[in-house]
């Protein structure tokens, strides 16, 4: 993936990794779109990095997406690169009645990365230097217990990326899978933007541009210490899932 001369749509731009990622691109001299549900967000993060565009997206909408891929591609037709970085993560009691969290973390992580995709790869499909990035999480590779949906659909993302990478293997498009370690963002709260345990976002977004730089033909994007993770499988994993898990137990 080049890190000049893009349009660059990115969900969930307003906030964490995907407004860290939006402003470093747009720092480079990309055209950069962000794309949330809150209009309030979008404003800020675009009054605070003045060019950058931003459109309202609700991912958990099918028709929506539909629209709005139809108005993306109109209001900027040299789109070349998506990055998916929209998603929710919150913990669950798998013992308890309600699968809300889980329905709505199945429509944003899973099936909106899914349905966008669908929506403009015909688009993308004409344009030079093409790409298409998942952010998924080093949770894709081994589980954090309390939030099983999250880490489920990230796993299921991982392998939906896999599978689109090897479908478009004939074309210009480049497929990307960015993984993340736990990073100091809100995702799961305000705590984990303070949280010593977590990697600082300034530090994961300049090793990930700077891997992006270094590597534009790489089909994964992983910092250092997200690699415990993504190669949890090579050694004992049992032990390592008992270890990790437990690790989290008083957050």
């Amino acid at each position: 993936m080049h890190t000049t001369g893009n349009t660059i749509l990115i969900t969930g731009g307003g906030s964490g990794i995907g407004r860290a990622l939006a402003e470093s691109f747009h720092a480079l001299g990309n055209r950069v779109i962000i794309a949330g549900r809150r209009q309030s967000v979008l404003d800020e993060t675009s009054r605070a990095n003045p060019g950058m565009a931003s459109l309202v997206l609700d991912i958990e909408d099918a028709a929506a997406i539909r629209r709005f891929a139809v108005r993306l591609t109109a209001e900027h037709p040299a789109l070349n690169v998506v990055i998916h970085s929209a998603g929710i993560m919150k913990a669950e009691k798998l013992t308890d009645a309600s699968d809300a969290v889980a329905e709505a973390t199945v429509a944003t992580n899973l099936l909106g990365p899914i349905r966008l995709t669908s929506a403009l790869l015909t688009h993308l499909q004409k344009q030079r230097n093409a790409a298409i990035m998942t952010v998924t999480s080093g949770l894709a590779f081994i589980p954090l217990a309390n939030f099983p949906t999250y880490c489920a659909t990230k796993a299921a993302l991982h392998s939906y990326t896999e599978s689109l990478r090897h479908q478009l293997r004939g074309t210009a498009i480049q497929v990307i899978e960015l993984a993340p370690p736990y990073v100091q963002t809100e995702l799961t709260g305000a705590h984990q933007a303070s949280d010593p345990h977590a990697m600082p976002l300034k530090e994961f977004i300049s090793e990930t541009m700077g891997l992006i730089a270094q590597s534009p033909d790489a089909a994964e994007i992983l910092v250092e210490r997200v690699k415990p993770l993504r190669f949890a499988a090579r050694g004992d994993y049992g032990a390592f899932f008992e270890k990790f898990n437990a690790s989290f137990a008083g957050h």
